[in-house]
């Protein structure tokens, strides 16, 4: 079983251009990252390029028994993984946090491995017979942000290896140490040169990477403007792409709910990760007749989830994962207060403390196009919009160019399908927001992107597919 102290040991770097990675809890230096290089990129392109035909030339069965070998692994080095993303990331070890995100990627490692995808009969009638497989891209480039660095790196990775193809992820900055650990003890069982890393800087060697001709495919979930980037720099190559990028989904609660019934799950639909996830609930519009009871049974749930150093077992809230995040965060809800928005919970952060830690916020009496409420802004602060209208409510979760995920939430299923139907998302979850199924697929609609992650159609979006027709 691997400590903390022998895996950080085996990833530091020790030579070479570093940059400093940093607790975001405690503004303490943690390690060391290697600054790599275009070239150095090129290297693990090649690398990836010649190992992936003998590794597509596997059976299928082989590579799934290679991918439960590099689950094993992670569960096997499980604690040690958690607490260096609890001291990287920020998050901490408890709740849907940091173990959370560990046994998220053995979870979602094993379903990649498990996950059916048969030869596909098209026809087979007197007209002909037609049949769909599945082939290997090639190389794909995967980029992982800072928020789940290691679960969504899984996302990427795991899906990839199992249809034959190798991998060259680039994580983000400031959580380059998660990912590299993570690939570190998967590369103790994979065969040489079909799962690579290069650390930044990100700019540089992210573009690269996209514009790289080796590169089959690229997987990337970030921001809309740095994926707009990558649509733009793939171009040339006609890349193929899967795109996760940014969201703001709206919740709509009706008439019907039991406001204190509805609480704990309304906080963490929005709160989850301290508000840093793409398809966190971050704007709540709630009816009229229960509004005020929806903010006060919230307000009061949410007081009592205690925010601090992820280490420490008892939080289950960690900082914002960098200070340029805190900065977004602190500005939007200034502009609210100033705008005569109702601060109910928070708002008010301890700028000179150690760390990025912004207190949970909740925000009432708002208009619905402050900029607290059309801006994602990706941390602990929810703006709450009061309504009468349906027909209004629907036009303002729709009106905005995210649809990642929204949710309903009422005791009348029917009604809740109706208006599910009408909301322009991804996903829309009825009575809850944000919940992540290995084999239920994920991905936006608008400007938050396009492809779908997990299952079969996960499977098939890092496949090239082939037709044979004919007898």
């Amino acid at each position: 079983m691997e400590t903390y102290e022998s895996l950080l040991a085996a990833i530091v770097a020790t030579d070479g251009e570093t940059r400093d990675s940093v607790n975001p809890a405690t503004d303490e230096v943690i390690g060391k990252v290697q600054k790599q290089s275009i070239e150095d990129l090129e290297a693990a392109i090649d690398k990836a390029e010649a190992a992936q035909p003998a590794w597509a030339a596997l059976s299928d069965d082989e590579r799934r028994a290679y991918l439960h070998q590099a689950a094993d692994k992670i569960e096997a080095s499980a604690e040690a993984l958690a607490e260096l993303l609890s001291r990287e990331q920020g998050k901490p070890l408890n709740g849907p946090n940091a173990r959370f995100e560990v046994g998220g990627c053995v979870a979602w490692t094993r379903t990649a491995a498990e996950t059916p995808l048969p030869v596909e009969v098209i026809i087979d009638d007197e007209s002909g017979y037609a049949e769909m497989h599945y082939r290997p891209i090639g190389v794909v480039g995967a980029i992982s942000p800072w928020n789940w660095p290691m679960m969504i790196s899984i996302w990427q990775i795991a899906p990839s290896l199992r249809m034959g193809n190798t991998v060259v992820i680039k994580p983000a900055d400031t959580t380059a140490l998660s990912v590299r650990a993570l690939v570190a003890v998967m590369n103790q069982v994979l065969p040489e040169g079909v799962l690579n890393i290069v650390t930044g800087p990100g700019r540089t060697v992210g573009d690269a990477l996209t514009r790289s001709p080796k590169i089959g495919k690229i997987m990337f979930t970030g921001s809309t403007p740095v994926g707009q980037q990558i649509i733009e720099a793939s171009a040339n190559n006609v890349t193929r792409l899967t795109l996760e990028l940014g969201g703001n989904d709206a919740g709509i609660v009706l008439p019907d709910v039991d406001p204190a019934a509805i609480a704990e799950d309304l906080f963490w639909g929005a709160f989850i990760n301290t508000g840093q996830t793409c398809a966190a609930l971050k704007r709540l519009y709630v009816h009229d007749s229960v509004y005020d009871a929806v903010v006060e049974e919230l307000a009061k749930f949410a007081a009592n989830v205690p925010m601090g150093v992820g280490l420490d077992e008892n939080n289950v809230l960690g900082p914002l994962q960098n200070r340029g995040q805190f900065d977004t965060v602190d500005r939007l809800v200034e502009a609210a207060k100033a705008s005569g928005a109702r601060v109910v919970l928070g708002g008010e952060p301890d700028r000179d403390a150690p760390g990025n830690f912004y207190p949970t916020t909740i925000v009432a009496d708002i208009d619905p196009h402050n900029d607290l409420v059309v801006e994602e802004q990706f941390g602990p602060a929810l703006p709450i919009i009061r309504y009468s209208d349906l027909d209004q409510v629907i036009k303002l979760a729709n009106e905005l160019e995210f649809g990642l995920g929204s949710s309903v939430w009422t005791q009348d299923r029917a009604k809740a399908l109706e208006v599910a139907g009408r909301l322009q998302a991804g996903t829309t979850w009825i009575n809850s927001h944000g919940g992540l199924h290995p084999m239920v697929p994920f991905g936006g609609a608008k400007k938050s992107g396009y492809g779908r992650e997990f299952g079969v159609e996960g499977l098939k979006a890092v496949a090239e597919p082939q037709v044979i027709s004919g007898r």
